[in-house]
């Protein structure tokens, strides 16, 4: 059975799977985030399980094909490296899905942290837009926003 799934789920479906089961996660975190919806299944830990699990498929996956982990380290040696790196695939799609759920985490932490605020849901709209495009950038701008709607700076919460 484990082989039918590998055969189905090649590499290239699940970077199409994944690219299509992120947008209802996204599309709930934008523009129904005060919805029981988005508290129960987006700003949980359900998101994450699922992505986890793809993760530690492609683990499996890349394990039984012979994938050489330890090369993933080669990463810290300097630019080129990575560059040899995301030549492979399976390194891509690794990297690929910690891209999503890290930014998926942002945008569930900015739902989150702003209704403990009261912040109005219009207000956190393209901060969210952004951080599912470019995590950093959407999170530093809701920080501003967030200074000047709560009227204080805060550097940990």
């Amino acid at each position: 059975m484990i082989e039918q799934i590998a055969t189905f789920f090649s590499i290239e479906m699940i970077y199409l799977w994944l690219n299509i089961g992120i947008i209802p996660f996204w599309f709930v975190l934008i523009f129904f985030p005060q919805s029981k919806i988005c508290g129960l299944f987006v700003t949980s830990i359900i998101p994450l399980v699922i992505l986890g699990s793809v993760y530690i498929y492609l683990f499996y996956y890349f394990f039984t094909t012979g994938f050489n982990f330890f090369e993933n380290f080669n990463l810290y040696l300097g630019l080129y490296e990575l560059i040899d790196l995301f030549e492979n695939e399976a390194f891509l799609v690794l990297f690929w899905i910690h891209f999503l759920s890290i930014n998926l985490f942002c945008g569930s932490w900015i739902v989150k942290d702003s209704q403990k605020i009261n912040m109005s849901k219009f207000l956190i709209f393209f901060p969210l837009i952004i951080t599912y495009f470019v995590g950093p950038i959407g999170i530093v701008l809701y920080w501003f926003l967030r200074i000047f709607f709560a009227k204080k700076i805060t550097l940990f919460d």
